[in-house]
């Protein structure tokens, strides 16, 4: 199975999502196939696609369904990425009943939502072909589903941003409103970083074309974002 690959896509990370979400679904046990399905019962279960899109999460699933019961077994017929339409099967897996019924919801909220985001990232980095730009993800993920949606951002084709407020310095309208403006916000977080050992890239979001201006000419930074500015401005940019 090909990997994605990513900092924040750690086995110690994985392992704790997969044991919280399991903890959240199970609790004490899952009662539903404890009850109806004898302990020595095996069967198999094929994933069934049901849309058109971008599959993700197929690699996720075998480490669910690893965790919840090293017996079973995965066989991928479809990895992570791949165009998918109703009908198609990704995988079908084997081994304990009991197992394959209290894994199989984890494995389907993940997939989904992960196939989705995935999808969507797919159509836009599409748009932009032939151009330089490129699609970057936001902070503004579920909370305790960030590193299933920013993994789905990177196998539909985009870019992730920054994973967190620890790992970047991004510089955004409260931080200058509060700091006094562009240029203090940038000499205060210089000062910070020389002050803690720090190195993170510095990314200020502007307003207006003088903030872009104020960016530029206090520089030392990686990356300029422009905040709800109408597109004559951006154009404007463009041609600088």
């Amino acid at each position: 199975m090909s990997a994605t690959t990513a900092p924040y896509l750690t086995p110690e990370a994985l392992t704790t999502f997969i044991r919280t979400a399991l903890a959240e679904d199970v609790g004490d046990g899952d009662h539903s196939a404890l009850a109806a399905i004898p302990a020595e019962a095996r069967n198999r279960a094929k994933l069934l696609v049901k849309a058109e899109g971008v599959l993700a999460g197929v690699q996720l699933a075998e480490l669910i369904f690893r965790q919840v019961d090293a017996g079973l077994t995965l066989t991928v017929q479809l990895e992570d990425g791949a165009r998918v339409r109703h009908g198609d099967i990704a995988f079908t897996v084997e081994g304990p009943a009991r197992s394959i019924l209290t894994a199989e919801r984890l494995v389907l909220n993940c997939m989904q939502r992960m196939s989705g985001i995935a999808t969507c990232t797919a159509n836009l980095t599409a748009q932009l072909a032939g151009t330089k730009a490129r699609l970057l993800d936001t902070r503004k993920t579920t909370p305790n589903f960030r590193i299933c949606e920013k993994w789905a951002v990177l196998i539909g084709g985009g870019v992730n941003h920054r994973y967190g407020l620890f790992d970047m310095i991004m510089l955004k309208d409260n931080h200058v409103d509060y700091a006094g403006g562009v240029a203090a916000a940038i000499a205060a977080t210089h000062d910070y970083l020389r002050r803690t050992g720090r190195q993170l890239p510095i990314v200020v979001e502007t307003r207006t074309l003088t903030e872009v201006e104020q960016a530029l000419a206090a520089g030392g930074i990686d990356r300029i974002m422009l905040d709800n500015m109408p597109p004559r401005h951006c154009e404007r940019l463009w041609r600088w």
